[in-house]
């Protein structure tokens, strides 16, 4: 039988995350109301959507399962009617979000959990995803180009006035993109003292983060840093959570690579925590010596974070460096995702499509 509308009392607004008063949430999920009687708590939006989503599943079961039995003819008209009960449901829970303010996503609803693969656009070889955590999942470009603006407009403003000097400021989007941006903290800053022709001392790790060495402009890069975060937090990119969720219902892996040493604090700043399963991040790279991209040392480190061999990962990338990376590791696919970066680049370098989102990627699939 093909699953029944998603009855009026589903319409009340309810917010994403938030609870469906425990009345209305018995009639809001049948047919499945009688899975959550024993819950504690009531449904939240995003359980409505599984159970819904569960329930459409069983009933596309249910019409490959009476194949044998029904005329071609029939399972075609119960599919048609199955596919605008899919959309049908999706319309509604994203109107409910909609009416309340929420940005949220139930387009992954329309498939079955057993096409989800097709979605995600993965080769079948493929069991886990390395994704490029800084412009790829995460907003976090702005917030690390900010930080490094901080630190280091003060340490050339402080050393012009002592030296009388003159010293080009840094700029935000040259800058930070050239120099910092996918490399370790301090090769970043070796990089842009060079350019500035200033010479610092290495220091050590343990230096104070007014110590005008080299290490010490890091560590006070990672203060003005976790003050960003704390003040202001980071986000996902809403395609790129959606991708991740889907990537989590289809049973692949997903690891995330980053040259930032804060990368725990970034992953739950955005509320990845649950999503992300592992990475590889600025600290693994220092104590592992590994070499920043193009060598594929981080990507090959992340294949053996998740237990997998390159030629099982997918990798999403933003940088020219990560996708020749990801090109000299043999990975079957890479994905260049151009949200705050150009596409030209990352097909130069080999990438093998180029999406400006991970929802275009999701919504392109979904669609076909």
């Amino acid at each position: 039988m093909v699953a029944a509308s998603v009855p009026a009392a589903v319409q009340r607004p309810v917010r994403r995350g938030r609870t469906v008063p425990a009345g209305s949430a018995r009639r809001a999920l049948e047919p499945g109301a009688a899975l959550l009687r024993p819950a504690r708590d009531p449904p939240t939006l995003e359980s409505v959507a599984t159970f819904w989503w569960s329930a459409l599943d069983a009933a596309d079961a249910a019409i490959r399962a009476g194949g044998v039995a029904l005329q071609p003819s029939e399972v075609a008209a119960l599919n048609a009617r199955m596919a605008v009960e899919r959309a049908s449901t999706v319309d509604l829970l994203e109107k409910i979000a909609r009416d309340e303010g929420v940005r949220a996503s139930f387009s992954n609803v329309l498939v079955s959990r057993s096409a989800l693969r097709t979605v995600l656009g993965l080769p079948s070889a493929v069991s886990a995803c390395v994704f490029n955590l800084d412009g790829v999942v995460v907003a976090s470009a702005a917030l690390h180009a900010a930080a490094w603006g901080e630190t280091l407009g003060g340490f050339l403003e402080t050393r012009g006035e002592r030296t009388g000097g003159r010293f080009a400021p840094f700029d935000p989007r040259t800058d930070y993109r050239r120099r910092f941006h996918g490399k370790p903290r301090l090769d970043g800053i070796r990089d842009f003292l060079a350019s500035r022709g200033i010479a610092l001392p290495e220091g050590s790790a343990a230096d104070p983060p007014d110590a005008e060495t080299v290490n010490g402009l890091a560590n006070r890069k990672k203060l003005a840093l976790l003050h960003r975060l704390d003040q202001e937090g980071v986000r996902a990119f809403e395609g790129s959570r959606r991708y991740l969720e889907a990537a989590r219902d289809a049973g692949v892996g997903r690891l995330g690579i980053s040259a930032s040493e804060n990368t725990g604090r970034i992953i739950e700043s955005a509320g990845l925590g649950r999503l992300i399963e592992a990475s590889v991040d600025g600290n693994v790279i220092r104590a592992q010596h590994l070499r920043p991209r193009p060598a594929p040392d981080i990507l090959l480190a992340a294949c053996d974070a998740a237990g997998v061999a390159p030629e099982q990962t997918a990798v999403f990338e933003t940088s020219a460096a990560g996708i020749e990376a990801a090109k000299s590791s043999g990975v079957p696919l890479i994905v260049g995702v151009a949200i705050e970066s150009a596409s030209k680049p990352l097909l130069t370098a080999g990438a093998d499509l180029v999406v400006t989102s991970l929802a275009e990627l999701l919504e392109r699939n979904l669609r076909r």
